[in-house]
């Protein structure tokens, strides 16, 4: 059903409609078909559904939220939603003409969508579809339906488009690594010798949720060791804490590693941390609008080479946004399964990074800084911009 019967206006779109008809238009697509949570949020201009925000499973199928929008025709655009979304749209109305919120799984939802575009005379245009977004029965239901339709891989023209942060959007992403910078600041100082790492993660989770974040995950590791899973490992009088985690403000990604101590730094532990902060900082000296990314990625790695810790440390920068890993991508495979496509385009304003250092030191542990910063026509903006030594516990 459409619960905005007679609706035929379009109300403010939320994204830059004319940058994303041009990235439709170099990728051959008349009509985007979006079901990843993180593009319908983007296309829906933030909004996403709360009941479903843990886990997509209901019944005996899965929520799959649908956007529509045709290249240059946003009074065809359509949501797709769920049944219980026509109360979100009542308090909040989608900016879509068209909603539909009246279904309770992938089939029905495809069904929707595939009576939207034969309406709007789509059902032979080229359709960008994501598809390691699409449930097989949806796609399969799709293809026999619209047997004239081209169904084009969006992936890449819906990377793009997220690459550029608006003004909002960075905002949001400074919120997440101030939130997660103060949570892990305040959970070292709360840590005591005998706590555990179970005891540490969850006081994180705590920590976060209370200042009005979404806790993700908490990679940690404690004394010597290089396991950051959670465990009963209890931390000792002079051994090092690295805190990594990963959280999100309104669906966008704060995440950073920060160092603490249990009593205080000798001499070592400073000069090791130094080294870290030493290949930090030659990266965040190539990041400004224009530099190429490999450039930048190539100098961090020129002065970690000459560093007397380079044969066990590593250096890796990524895009970062809606999802932890995205455009621009820098590097090849390294950590991440994915091809370094912007090494040999320049950095642009308003994209953001994560640049992390990391050092496993045989004896004195795993030592590693994470930041994210923001680029600048003349540099870069680093969010969460504290707790980048040695901090101590409270006790």
């Amino acid at each position: 059903m459409n619960i905005a019967p007679g609706k035929t206006e379009v109300s403010s779109i939320p994204f830059e409609q004319a940058r994303v008809d041009r990235l439709m238009d170099e990728a051959g697509i008349d009509v985007l078909f979006a079901t990843s949570k993180h593009n319908t949020q983007y296309l829906l201009g933030g909004y996403k559904f709360i009941f479903f925000a843990a886990m997509d499973a209901i019944g005996h199928s899965r929520y799959l939220p649908i956007v529509l929008y045709e290249k240059g025709g946003p009074e065809h655009a359509a949501y797709i939603g769920n049944r219980m979304e026509g109360g979100e749209h009542q308090n909040h109305p989608f900016w879509t003409p068209t909603l539909h919120a009246a279904c309770w799984g992938t089939l029905d939802a495809a069904n929707f969508a595939v009576e939207h575009l034969q309406k709007i005379g789509k059902g032979a245009a080229r359709i960008g579809i994501e598809p390691a977004f699409l449930p097989s029965d949806a796609y399969t239901l799709i293809r026999k339906a619209l047997p004239d339709a081209k169904l084009i891989d969006a992936t890449g023209m819906l990377e793009t488009m997220r690459a550029i942060k608006t003004e909002a959007e960075l905002e949001k992403l400074r919120t997440a690594s101030e939130l997660i910078t103060d949570s892990m600041l305040a959970t070292i100082a709360w840590a005591r010798e005998g706590t555990s790492k179970t005891d540490i993660i969850e006081q994180l989770r705590r920590e976060e949720t209370n200042r009005g974040a979404h806790f993700e995950y908490c990679l940690l590791t404690l004394g010597s060791s290089h396991n950051r899973a959670a465990s009963s490992q209890a931390w000792k009088k002079g051994e090092v804490l690295s805190i990594d985690s990963g959280g999100n403000y309104h669906g966008y990604i704060g995440d950073l590693c920060r160092m603490g101590v249990l009593g205080e730094p000798d001499a070592e532990l400073e000069d090791l941390l130094a080294e870290v902060e030493t290949v930090q900082q030659a990266a965040f000296s190539k990041v400004r609008a224009g530099t190429l990314g490999g450039d930048m990625i190539a100098h961090a790695e020129s002065v970690l080479k000459a560093s007397k810790v380079a044969s066990y440390t590593d250096f890796f920068a990524h895009g970062m946004g809606l999802i932890t890993h995205e455009a621009p991508f820098l590097m090849t495979n390294h950590p991440v399964a994915y091809e370094g496509t912007y090494a040999g385009k320049p950095l642009e304003r308003n994209m953001v990074l994560s640049v992390e250092t990391t050092m496993l030191h045989p004896a004195r542990g795993f030592i590693k800084l994470e930041d994210t910063v923001a680029v600048t026509d003349s540099g870069y903006a680093m969010f969460g911009d504290r707790g980048r030594g040695w901090n101590r516990s409270g006790a």
